[in-house]
């Protein structure tokens, strides 16, 4: 059977993000069906590049890849469910083989997104468990109660989970590979799945469970080689919190620099109190950037949203990477319940004590369902029950507008270049852009620091 897979992500900034999901997808479906690759990240948004490719290669079967719903920007909000709409619709116009959606973001809204957009299934969970339902559609035989398997106007199943392993992939029949090795040479890499925290606003536990499941550090230290020897100038390792059992961690450093891994890596953690020596350690292997979930600077805020850590430990996480000569970035989110003047004064006012990094700044929490934060939302009536989020709702904290919250964090962000306000900014852009057209690899925020 010939499957069309597309990854429908059209969003570069501040620099294009590889999509790691379809390689794992390709690895489960090759070799019994024969399977073409689509990306659209560097195509126009009014491309017919899709089009063409179904008119050309005449698939039995498209599937669809859904990264995100929206830019979680209340500054800016921009939901992306009617562009997914859009490109089904093109499909139909070439094609009468069904149409699956899948992906990160389609996972959070499978029969809203079904119905928005009139595709034919979903496919609920994690994309290299979906051999039986391409397998049923190859056969001409209907997928419906298959595990993960999502039919319009049904009940929504339990996600598929495949079996923990790190999966070969096959990065060089991605068309646009090329193209990402032009623009920063960054290419992805997971070392495990799931997330163990229970942080009130956040997907991850609802995407890829709650379980931590590490795949062998060795295998993914293969699988690095493989990328690296594909032209990866750079490694972004995709886990929820990468140091989330430190002692995957530092397995998986070790077995980089035992596989002779060259490239430097950056990675997703959790500020917390870091063991001795661990983050030279990981520097060692070729840890070069540190992006830190901090969110919040104040402790009762750091407690109302769920954070295991506190402010003294995201100041001994972020001495600690400092010590050992790495890059730092700080993530912040504002807004959530119990948000007030005093705490976004005090987050504000402490973060000038993360000397040397980059400061990404969120002002809103966007809602999704299963979180939390959609239960408190729903307690104080801010959502209804069977109310579809599908479209960007953010939670409105009683002790401060979303607006003010705004405007304070542009105000302290104006004479501090290393902060960038939103979901890209265009100054964070262009400085990426015209280095990685330079030949600079990587994710380049470090170069804001004392610019």
């Amino acid at each position: 059977m010939r499957v069309l897979l597309a990854s429908i992500n059209q969003v570069q900034h501040p620099y294009p993000v590889y999509p790691l999901g379809l390689d794992y997808v390709t690895a489960a479906l090759t070799p019994r069906h024969d399977v073409r690759l689509v990306d659209l990240c560097p195509e126009r948004p009014d491309s017919e590049v899709l089009t063409r490719v179904v008119r050309e290669y005449a698939p039995d079967v498209v599937g669809l890849s859904v990264r995100n719903v929206d830019n979680t920007d209340v500054t800016s909000p921009r939901g992306f469910a009617d562009d997914a709409r859009d490109l089904v619709a093109s499909v139909r116009g070439a094609t009468s083989a069904p149409v699956v959606l899948g992906g990160a973001g389609y996972s959070l809204f499978p029969l809203e997104l079904l119905e928005r957009t009139g595709a034919d299934w979903g496919f609920l969970g994690e994309g290299e468990a979906s051999g039986p339902l391409f397998d049923a559609l190859g056969s001409g035989r209907s997928p419906a109660g298959i595990p993960g398997v999502v039919e319009p106007g049904c009940a929504v199943p339990e996600p598929a989970r495949a079996i923990a392993r790190e999966g070969p992939g096959h990065p060089e029949l991605n068309p646009a590979l090329g193209w990402y090795l032009a623009r920063g040479g960054i290419l992805n890499l997971q070392t495990q799945r799931g997330c163990p925290f229970h942080c009130t606003y956040c997907t991850y536990p609802a995407i890829e469970g709650n379980q931590t499941r590490a795949f062998d550090a060795a295998a993914s230290a293969a699988r690095a080689r493989k990328l690296q020897a594909a032209g990866a100038r750079f490694l972004a390792i995709t886990d929820s919190v990468f140091n989330a059992q430190a002692a995957h961690s530092l397995a998986v450093g070790d077995a980089l620099r035992a596989a002779g891994v060259t490239v430097p890596w950056s990675a997703f953690f959790a500020p917390m109190a870091p063991p001795h020596g661990f983050y030279e350690r990981l520097a060692g292997a070729g840890l070069s950037h540190v992006e830190f979930g901090t969110e919040s600077l104040s402790d009762p805020m750091l407690a109302r949203i769920g954070k295991t850590f506190r402010r003294a430990d995201v100041l001994a996480a972020h001495r600690g990477a400092r010590r050992a000569g790495l890059h730092v970035a700080h993530f912040l989110l504002f807004g959530g319940p119990g948000e007030t003047k005093q705490t976004v004064v005090e987050t504000l006012a402490a973060s000038d004590l993360l000397e040397g990094a980059a400061i990404f700044v969120f002002c809103g929490m966007r809602i999704y369902p299963g979180t939390r934060l959609f239960l408190q939302a729903l307690d104080v009536g801010q959502v209804e029950a069977g109310q579809s989020l599908l479209d960007p709702t953010y939670f409105r904290p009683e002790g401060i507008g979303l607006d003010e919250i705004a405007d304070r964090v542009r105000e302290h962000a104006a004479t501090r270049p290393a902060w960038i306000v939103g979901d890209g900014a265009q100054r964070l852009q262009d400085l990426v852009a015209r280095m990685h057209a330079r030949g600079h690899a990587g994710p380049l925020w470090d170069r804001l620091v004392g610019s």
